[in-house]
């Protein structure tokens, strides 16, 4: 907090106090301030035990959200886009690819349309 506070001064922006809502007591962040990875890597510690694959089978590019809760939750997801026509199916896989890349972990093309969406706790193995 003492670094926020210094900076802000020295860029003069005035009124510091609202950047240490960010932290709680212990000098923690807060929940809601977190950056994602962080808050990210809290769930998929707490989900490493019950790992499960979800299978989604998106029609419209409106299922995307599913998708990308699933994943952030710290699920592995098999997004199978054969259903979907192949401009919003092009925009699905864009979409996974950047949730994957934004909370660190991976997608695998696993068949034709067929991917699979890992988080960084989950380690894939190709022979």
């Amino acid at each position: 907090m003492g670094a926020v506070r210094k900076v802000a001064g020295y860029l003069g922006l005035g009124a510091v106090d609202q950047y240490d809502e960010a932290y709680d007591d212990d000098g923690q962040y807060e929940e809601e301030y977190m950056p994602a990875t962080e808050r990210a890597a809290r769930r998929w510690r707490a989900t490493i035990e019950s790992s499960r694959i979800v299978m989604v089978q998106p029609l419209k590019y409106n299922d995307a959200p599913l998708i990308g809760q699933y994943f952030r939750d710290g699920q592995t997801v098999i997004m199978d886009v054969t259903g979907m026509a192949m401009p919003e199916a092009t925009r699905m896989v864009d979409f996974a690819a950047g949730l994957a890349y934004g909370c660190e972990g991976r997608i695998e093309r696993i068949a034709d349309r067929v991917f699979l969406l890992a988080p960084a706790h989950v380690e894939i193995e190709t022979t």
